[in-house]
């Protein structure tokens, strides 16, 4: 089962689109060598703890456009 799911996620992100983009841009951070923001994930993959950091508030969405 996936922790935190996405019902948990979209309470703190309406738009599941945003979620996957923000997790696959993270998980690519995390996979490139940045230390995790969480402690303790309970997921051992990439994405999994992109999408724990995202849950936690560790990460935060905006809307700023990248130049």
């Amino acid at each position: 089962m996936l922790y935190p799911s996405v019902d948990k996620l979209q309470k703190k992100v309406p738009s599941k689109y945003t979620i996957v983009t923000v997790a696959a841009k993270r998980a690519r951070q995390i996979q490139d060598g940045k230390r995790v923001k969480v402690a303790n994930p309970k997921s051992y993959k990439p994405v999994g703890k992109a999408l724990e950091e995202l849950f936690s508030g560790e990460v935060v969405v905006t809307n700023q456009p990248q130049d």
